[in-house]
């Protein structure tokens, strides 16, 4: 005969953002009744923040003499061996006790049942189902809330009342197997919403219990990436998922316009869990100017600083490649394109088609002649461009767009249209905003592809 499994039934308090342990309750449940309880302070050996003492009335003073969690760890492993862990929104308590047994080099596992999600399962219908108002709602006393032993017992009574359910046996079980998901998702998020999510490329947004965008992300496999999300165990992802309730997507067919649709979204919700598209990162420019003998140069500088530049690069490394390839495809001198300083003549390692202009070998007015050319060439290959690319399905194909230097947009046609002219793909377009992040994440496409030998944009 089966034995009935137990329980351990938890809760802690933290430090806040740097998720150290201040308190932890434990009780074994088998089921029926309370067979055994751990409860303690914990030195987190870290200052406790004037909000979070607050919140839990736990302040430094208090954790002073208390254990730490290396010398608790033996009772904790204890009072939770052979036992299914539970908590309400198991995965925050979960993980921050598994970091803290990490930190002491012992590993920590057991199998995980959260009561937030098992409640929507089992007792649908609540506009909450926070601990302190889903108790609230099922006349479930809480005392001492945010302390872990008040909120642990509160969860207690709030597990039991779940066992007595019609399809409990049944629900336990589904969640408890290895496949399940469950234990992994987000505790106010339904698992049809991430079901429902493509294995596709496109955006993703993720939204709190109102409805507001927290998160915009891109991928190639939308539901792999969202995925990655939950087993990410850093703070910020675990905060993250701990406040999503709905995932919506958007289809973009290519990891391209996925990026391009990221960057347009982001702007436009200006979502506070998303950091590195708010930045404006660094430029730097190609511009040309004629010394006192009047040999035009090729520079590289800070874009801030130049009025009239021929191109731009958000990393230097992109900038001497391009411009290496264009001395190199119209003969220019290393000296005077400025990718050798302080020589005489140029004794470039790579690029030798100087014609001697370094060596007063060749008249200047030859030589600003090239220069004049590689500079047309540099403006007339980044005026007008169209990026093809997978449409959203077999039907259709995609493009991107850019018409005089300036990003257009994107847009999906079918594949029975016949297009002749790249003017006519506008009425297809679906027109975006041009700023420094598109033109990085164009220009970077445009160098990896090698398109027209790298010196286009």
């Amino acid at each position: 005969m089966a034995k009935n499994p137990t329980y351990t039934i938890i809760d802690v308090e933290t430090t806040g953002r740097s998720n150290k342990i201040t308190e932890i309750s434990i009780f074994k449940f088998d089921g029926e009744t309370i067979v055994d309880e751990f409860t303690s302070l914990v030195n987190p050996n870290v200052l406790i923040p004037t909000h979070i003492t607050a919140l839990t009335g736990i302040d430094n003073a208090m954790v002073a003499d208390a254990p730490t969690f290396a010398e608790i760890a033996k009772e904790v492993l204890s009072i939770t061996k052979d036992s299914i862990f539970v908590a309400h929104n198991v995965n925050f308590d979960y993980n921050v006790i598994r970091n803290e047994f990490k930190a002491i080099d012992l590993d920590f596992r057991r199998k995980k049942l959260c009561t937030v999600r098992l409640s929507r399962a089992l007792i649908p219908g609540f506009k909450s189902y926070s601990l302190g108002k889903l108790c609230k709602s099922l006349n479930i006393h809480i005392s001492d809330r945010h302390r872990a032993r008040g909120d642990a017992a509160a969860t207690v009574i709030l597990f039991q009342l779940l066992l007595t359910k019609d399809a409990a046996a049944e629900t336990f079980q589904k969640f408890l197997k290895r496949e399940s998901k469950e234990a992994t998702l987000p505790p106010h998020l339904p698992s049809k919403i991430f079901d429902d999510l493509p294995a596709k490329p496109g955006i993703y947004y993720f939204k709190d219990k109102k409805g507001k965008i927290i998160y915009v992300g891109k991928a190639k496999n939308i539901q792999k990436r969202v995925l990655g999300h939950f087993y990410n165990k850093s703070k910020k992802e675990l905060d993250l998922c701990r406040e999503t309730a709905d995932i919506d997507y958007e289809l973009s067919g290519s990891e391209l316009i996925a990026l391009l649709m990221e960057d347009a979204a982001i702007k436009h919700h200006y979502p506070r869990y998303n950091v590195a598209s708010k930045r404006t990162p660094k430029r730097f420019a190609i511009f040309e100017y004629a010394d006192r003998r009047g040999v035009r140069h090729l520079a590289i500088n800070d874009a801030k600083i130049i009025q009239d530049p021929l191109i731009v690069f958000y990393n230097i490394r992109d900038c001497r490649t391009y411009l290496e390839r264009l001395c190199m495809q119209f003969d220019l001198c290393p000296k005077y394109c400025h990718l050798q300083e302080n020589v005489k003549e140029c004794s470039h390692f790579m690029i030798q088609s100087c014609q001697g202009i370094c060596k007063s070998e060749e008249a200047i007015e030859t030589y600003n002649e090239r220069v004049q050319q590689a500079i047309a060439h540099s403006k007339e290959s980044s005026q007008n461009v169209v990026i093809k690319q997978k449409g959203r399905n077999t039907n259709e194909e995609a493009f991107v767009m850019v018409k005089n230097g300036l990003y257009l947009g994107y847009g999906f046609i079918d594949h029975d249209l016949q297009i002749s002219h790249s003017d006519k793909l506008e009425h297809h377009l679906i027109k975006q905003k041009d700023n420094v992040d598109v033109q990085r994440i164009l220009r970077k496409v445009l160098l990896d592809v090698n398109v027209k030998a790298g010196l286009v944009f």
